[in-house]
């Protein structure tokens, strides 16, 4: 899944929760119910840091 430009691993967690993680952002992952809440979490938490970089006047690397 690369929607966001960035590879991203999703896979069933021990509890039946799907965990996405960016392996090119340490640090960055979501959780949901679904492997499609999982993808939008972690999209949406993508979009979060970026913007977060961006008003704070910090580099945003490149997906």
């Amino acid at each position: 899944m690369e929607a966001t430009g960035y590879h991203v691993l999703i896979e069933q967690g021990e509890e039946g929760v799907f965990v996405a993680e960016v392996p090119a952002l340490p640090g960055r992952a979501s959780q949901g119910q679904t492997r499609a809440e999982a993808a939008k979490n972690v999209q949406d938490t993508i979009r979060a840091d970026r913007e977060s970089l961006e008003a704070h006047g910090e580099p945003v690397g490149h997906a």
